[in-house]
């Protein structure tokens, strides 16, 4: 919403409010969409593995579990990476259908743009491979996400306080790892593509 707020003031002045449906739709499919959704994941699923494990490993439940035969790994994380890779797609999907919404409904009630112009802009601007690669993404995120998390959590030792900063460790690593995956990803999936926008024009 906050991108439509700048988009339709900025591209009214120029006289070219037909082609904000297509430049929010890009900038939400290819960037904003996969990256905030997985922040949010981090913050929310990645602190909670990592916490969630790494009690579990200080008080030793993940012994007892290997005394009675259970590969903990198979059995604790396993599930959890999976779970985390189907998860990022869908909550990207999700995500990229609410935040498209939310800015047709602003764009159209406080700037008096069409809904009907923001979309079809929208729908000429985007393409297949836009919801292909920002599914691949959020998909790459979730994944590092729940493998960075769990091994944190894996790991723990010392007590509380360990938790605690096996906790942290897992969040920041886990940012710090999707923006070097975004950066990498976004080079190899739209080097050499830049005429997305003239469909919208």
């Amino acid at each position: 919403m906050v991108f439509t707020i700048q988009f339709v003031r900025e591209f009214a002045k120029l006289g070219l409010t037909r082609s904000v449906g297509g430049v929010l739709a890009l900038a939400l499919s290819r960037e904003l969409t996969p990256v905030v959704t997985c922040i949010i994941l981090a913050g929310r699923v990645g602190s909670a593995f990592a916490a969630e494990l790494g009690t579990m490993q200080v008080s030793e439940q993940t012994d007892s579990l290997r005394v009675l035969g259970t590969d903990p790994v198979d059995y604790l994380v396993s599930p959890r990476v999976l779970a985390c890779m189907i998860a990022g797609p869908v909550l990207n999907i999700m995500c990229f259908a609410m935040g498209l919404a939310a800015s047709v409904g602003l764009a159209e009630t406080v700037y008096g743009v069409s809904a009907n112009v923001i979309l079809d802009s929208a729908c000429r601007a985007i393409t297949s491979w836009d919801i292909v690669t920002s599914c691949i993404k959020s998909w790459v995120f979730g994944t590092i996400i729940a493998v960075v998390s769990c091994s944190w959590g894996f790991t723990t030792t010392g007590g509380a306080k360990g938790v605690g900063e096996s906790t942290t460790s897992a969040v920041v690593i886990s940012l710090v790892l999707i923006f070097i995956a975004d950066f990498i990803l976004s080079f190899l999936f739209f080097q050499g593509q830049g005429d997305a926008l003239k469909q919208c024009m």
